[in-house]
């Protein structure tokens, strides 16, 4: 029942999509495979944390912040780079070995793909309104990761925030999920075709992406059995 223009539009996202998945997954590969680079990365010192968020978030913005339509190369080029740098980001599970990421990789695409389905079959607009409560919900999960950094998993506290962090974020990302899908669908049919403001696929594509990357972390860490892996 789309017009053409909205079925375009939410096709180039999702082959946005695959295509940060697949550079994440070619620049994890290659950090892996470079000593100093994942010297760099499992480095736990605060300077490499903060340095690793700014870059994440910096890369992030900076996609953004570009048009697509007025400068599609520097548009492709921080699209990119912002895969990169993720890539960068969960070079570590490595460590796990190659037959548990596949595992991994498959439960992330049966879990993405269902809920994927689950909201584009939705009623319109049903899991926008979860926008409030997702905020709220992120904001537990991460003062829980930070503070699983702090206390051993071993202790009492320490498990339960730590559980928090892997199995509430599990579930957080499997919602916003939802939430994003649907986001994606409703921008691409209410954007004026040939409106002022263009539709720009690989913003519309940052949030799946995002979703996806997290849950894929979190469904290796629990194949893991939480083996010293933290987000």
């Amino acid at each position: 029942i789309w017009p053409d223009y909205v079925k375009e539009r939410i096709q180039s996202t999702y082959m946005y999509f695959a295509g940060s998945i697949g550079m994440t997954a070619l620049s994890a590969v290659a950090v892996s495979r470079t000593p100093a680079l994942m010297s760099l990365m499992t480095r736990g010192s605060w300077l490499a944390i903060g340095a690793t968020f700014a870059a994440m978030i910096g890369a992030g913005m900076l996609v953004r912040s570009i048009s697509y339509q007025d400068s599609p190369v520097a548009k492709h080029a921080a699209w990119m780079l912002h895969s990169g740098v993720m890539g960068a980001v969960v070079a570590p599970l490595a460590f796990l070995g190659g037959p548990l990421l596949i595992r991994a990789a498959w439960y992330t695409a049966g879990i993405v793909g269902g809920l994927s389905t689950v909201a584009m079959c939705a009623p319109s607009e049903k899991f926008l309104n979860m926008g409030g409560p997702l905020g709220i919900g992120l904001g537990f999960v991460l003062a829980s990761s930070i503070g699983s950094m702090f206390l051993p998993p071993t202790s009492a506290f320490g498990a339960g925030l730590y559980s928090v962090a892997v199995y509430g974020g599990l579930v957080l990302f499997g919602m916003f999920l939802l939430y994003d899908t649907q986001l994606v669908v409703k921008r691409a049919e209410t954007l004026p075709y040939y409106g002022v403001t263009k539709y720009d696929p690989i913003n519309a594509c940052m949030g799946i992406y995002t979703d996806t990357l997290n849950i894929f972390i979190r469904v290796a860490t629990m194949l893991a059995g939480g083996g010293g892996v933290r987000k």
